[in-house]
């Protein structure tokens, strides 16, 4: 779920896939990394994505870590 911009998700709103997330942020809640945010409308973002996917984003600089970390 990542372009080279960074995190992408699937707008429930708009029902559209692939929408970049804006500052994306992410969480740990219940062993599952979830990427939120806003696209450039203003609707809320969330993605699921392996841990891994999660670390590289952030070691990219594409999102910052929420809560949950340690």
């Amino acid at each position: 779920m990542a372009n080279e911009s960074g995190i992408t998700a699937y707008s429930v709103k708009t029902k559209t896939k692939n929408v970049p997330i804006i500052d994306p942020v992410i969480d740990i809640k219940s062993g599952r990394y979830i990427a939120s945010g806003k696209d450039s409308a203003g609707n809320k973002l969330s993605a699921i994505m392996s841990k891994a996917s999660a670390e590289a984003h952030i070691e990219k600089g594409n999102a910052k870590k929420g809560t949950g970390w340690s």
